[in-house]
């Protein structure tokens, strides 16, 4: 790439990039993201998604996908799934692909390398003993008495662990490097610990694993990564990811720390999300209040939404806790241009037209997407028996309220105005229905009548609605920073998830597909939920039209 040809930078690993093309240190970039399979990406892995791919597609370079899966007791085939079609829906293509576990036999190699110079070692002190003999961050650590055995010693014995003599936890493989080192990861860190354990990809060959400093920069530096970009919690392991390359000789990937993702009203530890999981919190991994990325595509984010959200979060070398409400205001600004709008009525109450005649249906026109030039019209049947949401009217309304109330009048969205005559209830004194007389001068789009209101409403005509299942989800804390909290599952929101079995929806909805967004006029943003059938579509609303929620405060 020529200098004249590299785009100006925008944040500090942009300008890290820039700076070595610049300088000829490589001819082009390349990235990696390497999630463990040990459970769903949360929003959190988004940024670093979004990060890598970006960053390396400005700079003309490429991304590879790789598997960090060295502990076989967490990982499954169904998280490697997931993953890779969560990074594919949010409209990246990797590289390559690879797995930690493609690198064991080289990884072995090199450790029986570090031995024979002397630099590793078999240790079969217990972790409490490692943990004292480790010093304090003011205190050199002691040494091991295992930690001047032979090379030869260490070698049987490492050979001994790779062929499955010792059980789980007798002994580990350390390195050897400066027991009074400021950075506590360079006091003689563990590479390998022995696990008994049946490996997704690799079987029962191996009962030995390398942890996670072992294998991440060494596999960064198989696939010729450039720029290893890595959370600020990694900048400790910095020192110890050079040492390794450095011993080996091997080629230099380097590390690069930027601030994580810590969004408010949500969790981002896998640990915590697997116990919401297995302790049936939610119903599973997508579960639309969780904050995985199934989770939101199935509650209807959509993937410019998140990489939008992305990008105004920006890179930075501090952390800081992010607004939920951004994350809902970029998938309100992308779908408020794409999605279909529809009537829907959520709790109807019946309004009975009495000047319109009885068994005549008169069809009116409303657009599908005021947004869209292109989106044209639908057609909507207007008859005498209608319904609206129960909370558009009130019999003894406060000042200042607009909707239907008795001698009220309020324009139906797309159609006439009404105004209420009467109401009827039960014998118990519940309202059952409205009666209402409209203007047939007011008909939008050809109003003549002069009349101006200040309320509209949403409805729908008897006999022209199909029913389906609504799920109203907020968000699932009450609380703007739950992990805080003694215990996070007390901070659960008890209303996050709110089912109305038997909601009024426009006949069109009966033929809505998984890819659709729609807007139900007033109410929110929906989309289809795979539970539905046939027989029963199921809707879940992804956000309201306007935040509503403020800092510090519920719903």
């Amino acid at each position: 790439m020529k200098e004249n040809s590299i785009p100006e930078p925008n944040h500090f690993l942009e300008e890290i990039v820039a700076a070595d093309l610049a300088a000829g240190k490589y001819e082009s970039i390349l990235t990696r993201f390497p999630p463990e399979p040990n459970g769903y990406l949360h929003i959190g892995h988004s940024k670093s998604i979004c990060l890598n791919f970006d960053l390396a597609a400005k700079y003309g370079g490429k991304t590879n996908l790789r598997f960090d899966d060295t502990n076989p007791s967490t990982e499954e085939t169904e998280y490697v799934e997931s993953i890779l079609a969560d990074v594919r829906w949010l409209g990246f293509e990797p590289a390559n692909i690879y797995y930690a576990s493609n690198y064991f036999d080289q990884l072995y190699e090199w450790a029986l390398q570090l031995i024979r110079m002397g630099k590793a070692y078999v240790d079969f002190s217990t972790p409490e003993e490692v943990a004292a003999m480790k010093g304090t961050p003011t205190e050199p650590g002691t040494p091991s008495k295992y930690r001047n055995a032979s090379v030869e010693e260490n070698l049987e014995q490492f050979e001994r662990m790779r062929k499955g003599d010792y059980p789980d936890g007798h002994c580990t493989l350390r390195a050897k490097i400066d027991l009074a080192a400021p950075n506590m990861h360079l006091r003689d860190p563990y590479l390998y610990r022995i696990k008994h354990a049946h490996h997704h990809r690799t079987g029962d060959k191996w009962c030995i694993y390398p942890m996670y400093d072992w294998a991440h920069g060494q596999s960064d530096s198989i696939e010729n990564i450039t720029h290893s970009i890595c959370t600020l919690e990694f900048i400790p392991h910095r020192d110890l990811y050079n040492w390794f390359i450095e011993q080996l000789g091997i080629f230099p990937s380097k590390q690069y720390e930027f601030a994580r993702l810590n969004l408010n009203y949500t969790i981002m530890s896998k640990r915590k999300l697997l116990q919401l999981v297995k302790e049936h919190h939610v119903s599973g991994w997508d579960d639309p209040r969780m904050p995985t990325i199934s989770g939101l595509r199935r509650r209807g984010f959509t993937p410019e939404s998140i990489r939008e959200f992305a990008r105004r979060v920006g890179v930075a070398k501090r952390e800081n806790l992010i607004e939920f409400s951004l994350l809902e205001f970029c998938v309100r600004e992308d779908l408020n241009k794409r999605a279909l709008r529809r009537f829907a009525v959520l709790r109807p109450l019946k309004v009975v037209v009495t000047n319109f005649p009885e068994d005549q249906v008169e069809w009116l026109e409303t657009e599908n997407n005021p947004e869209d030039p292109e989106g044209g019209k639908r057609p909507i049947a207007f008859a005498r028996h209608l319904w609206i949401e129960q909370d558009d009217f009130m019999e003894n309304p406060p000042p200042k309220y607009f909707r239907l109330s008795p001698g009220n009048m309020v324009r139906l969205k797309s159609a006439y105005i009404i105004q209420c005559e009467a109401v009827v209830k039960d014998d118990a004194g519940n309202l059952t229905e409205v009666h209402c007389r409209y203007i047939p001068e007011s008909r939008s789009g050809a109003d003549t009548s002069g009349l101006k209101v200040q309320g509209v409403i949403h409805w729908l005509a008897e006999g022209h609605t199909q029913t389906a299942e609504v799920r109203l989800y907020d968000r699932l804390f009450q609380v703007e920073d739950p992990a805080a909290e003694a215990d996070f599952k007390q901070a659960l929101n008890p209303n996050s998830l709110e089912y109305i079995p038997n909601a009024l929806v426009e006949p069109a909805l009966h033929v809505a597909n998984a890819q659709d967004y729609f807007q139900f006029t007033r109410l929110g943003y929906f989309c289809l939920d795979p539970d539905s059938t046939e027989d029963k579509k199921v809707f879940n609303r992804t956000v309201t039209l306007k935040d509503s929620w403020s800092k510090g405060q519920k719903k």
